[in-house]
């Protein structure tokens, strides 16, 4: 083979790359707007009256995941089941995204903390690296990291509507992630300046619980809960 063709050969595997990489764009900026419109359903939950309207806002956001679903399902057939990771760029933040907000659904309905499983069932995709199309671990922590700085907005946001035990809850559940990510050794730099991100988030709302201590709403809301 001469050096002409050597390259043309080498030219003929990267268009091939390229274009397979141009398809993978297409579908995960469909997966990023329907991640946006599932965001702006959520979002309704921090106004007033939006904690009221939480189920039925949840109940939306599984809709919206329907079409994730199809979205990825059609992502999987753009690139071969094996080079997930060579094309794992692409798709990784509307992943850590997706799985945020599958995490605050889940949490809001449930005031849980959604397993790795619950979030590929959403999504629609695996678990385990050798199936296929599947939920890495340090996206899945990602998201979850995401999700607290959410509740921390949540946190703020209950006093303003007047919900003074939600923030006491959400406090336990932000205390005990913290306990869970402190056992964890992350090698991952984002992922290790997510989990420093946490630290911050853990202060805001103890400094809303403290407030609410000092104010007496805190025990006012826990007599009336009592009662």
């Amino acid at each position: 083979m001469s050096v002409t063709e050597m390259f043309s050969h080498i030219q003929g595997f990267l268009s091939a790359d390229q274009d397979i990489r141009e398809e993978i764009r297409k579908v995960v900026q469909g997966l990023e707007q329907t991640a946006r419109e599932i965001l702006t359903v959520l979002q309704s939950v921090h106004q007033p009256s939006g904690f009221k309207e939480i189920p039925s806002k949840c109940a939306k956001a599984r809709d919206l995941f329907c079409t994730v679903k199809t979205q990825i399902g059609d992502l999987k057939t753009k690139f071969p089941v094996e080079q997930y990771y060579r094309f794992h760029e692409h798709w990784r933040f509307v992943l850590q995204r997706l799985t945020f907000l599958a995490a605050f659904v889940v949490y809001l309905e449930s005031e849980n903390l959604v397993t790795r499983e619950e979030v590929a069932q959403i999504l629609g995709i695996e678990v385990v690296r050798e199936k296929g199309f599947h939920l890495d671990i340090e996206d899945y922590l990602a998201g979850v990291l995401i999700m607290a700085s959410e509740l921390s907005r949540l946190a703020v946001n209950s006093v303003t509507a007047g919900d003074y035990n939600r923030p006491l809850r959400i406090s336990n559940f932000i205390n005990e992630l913290d306990s869970g990510f402190r056992l964890l050794n992350l090698k991952n730099d984002p992922l290790r300046k997510r989990y420093d991100g946490l630290k911050y988030d853990v202060k805001k709302i103890e400094e809303v619980v403290y407030d609410l201590s000092i104010r007496g709403l805190a025990k006012e809301s826990e007599s009336s809960g009592d009662k």
